[in-house]
């Protein structure tokens, strides 16, 4: 097996994702349904007609991006004949997009990670007041050099790297004056670009502990099943199966670092070279282009896309 499968995360959402698909395949329509069902909303109202201000909000558009994700791995079971557990040597997701990676390869049930991620997304806007934390992109500085810009500039406040997406792409949260301070520092020490993202809270840094906390509270009342294929978790970048030990890392993750860039590596080393992104957008397709020499990435969101995922599978299945 040559392929991985991995999931987006928060950023991707767009009004109207997955709506083709829906439209198209009953396979993708029952499991916004199961979505809608599982949180007792019309979250799939707000998908697909808005507006963009409310599916923004991180408790709406980590579900709704991870119901996407799994509308479009459903339709790929049933009309391309593609499954985890035979066609992926790893799954991986992006932040909230390891649940759905997880959900993909049978590990959570679609309704649990549904609910799991809206306590997930309101926790994580809880954890901090709007306007105490901050994120901020240092482009064109590798990791070492934005860990040591993060350090810094903590000055006794919280700064760290939050997301290493590789090609020179280092994201670090914190407070807001420190991670201002860690733009200014990052542009002195020849970033190429350094500049604060529009989020609503400081994520995958130390802040973020007591959404951590009710994440710890939550999974603990959740079944989980051994994955179909190893989950190249975010925390470590590297693979792990176990219920437990999967439990306790996605704990971790809601103030650890995304080593996006290493997981990616891991999986290029270990013969993966076709890299097929599973839902919305395109961030993680144009990240492995950064990442793996050799490897591609393929961005699966919609009708058209079925065939090109079915083509790549079917070519790994056969090398």
């Amino acid at each position: 097996m040559t392929a991985a499968f991995t999931f987006p995360g928060q950023g991707s959402q767009a009004v109207g994702m997955g709506k083709a698909l829906a439209d198209a395949f009953p396979a993708a329509k029952a499991v916004f349904d199961e979505v809608d069902a599982a949180l007792g909303d019309k979250l799939t109202a707000i998908i697909w007609e808005g507006p963009a201000e409310t599916l923004q909000l991180t408790e709406n558009a980590q579900p709704a991006l991870m119901a996407v994700s799994l509308a479009t791995m459903r339709v790929l079971e049933s009309e391309a004949g593609i499954s985890i557990s035979r066609d992926a040597a790893f799954v991986a997701g992006h932040s909230l997009g390891e649940y759905s990676a997880l959900a993909a390869a049978g590990s959570l049930s679609i309704s649990d990670t549904a609910r799991l991620l809206r306590i997930r997304g309101r926790a994580m806007q809880k954890a901090v007041p709007v306007g105490v934390g901050a994120m901020a992109a240092l482009l064109g500085l590798d990791y070492d050099a934005a860990v040591a810009v993060a350090e810094e500039a903590a000055q006794g406040q919280v700064c760290q790297a939050a997301n290493d997406n590789g090609g020179g792409q280092v994201v670090v949260s914190g407070h807001k004056e420190a991670v201002e301070r860690a733009v200014e520092i990052a542009k002195g020490n020849g970033a190429k670009r350094a500049m604060l993202l529009p989020v609503s809270a400081p994520f995958h840094c130390a802040l973020m502990q007591p959404a951590a906390e009710a994440m710890a509270e939550a999974l603990a009342g959740v079944a989980i099943q051994a994955p179909a294929a190893p989950l190249v978790a975010n925390v470590l970048a590297a693979p792990i199966t176990d219920p437990d030990e999967i439990r306790r890392r996605l704990v971790e993750q809601v103030t650890g670092t995304v080593r996006w860039r290493e997981s990616v590596g891991y999986m290029a080393g270990q013969g993966v070279t076709r890299f097929l992104e599973i839902g919305a957008g395109k961030v993680l397709s144009g990240l492995v282009k950064r990442i793996a020499d050799g490897a591609t990435g393929i961005a699966i969101g919609g009708p058209n896309d079925i065939a090109a995922a079915k083509d790549a599978i079917t070519a790994g299945r056969q090398a």
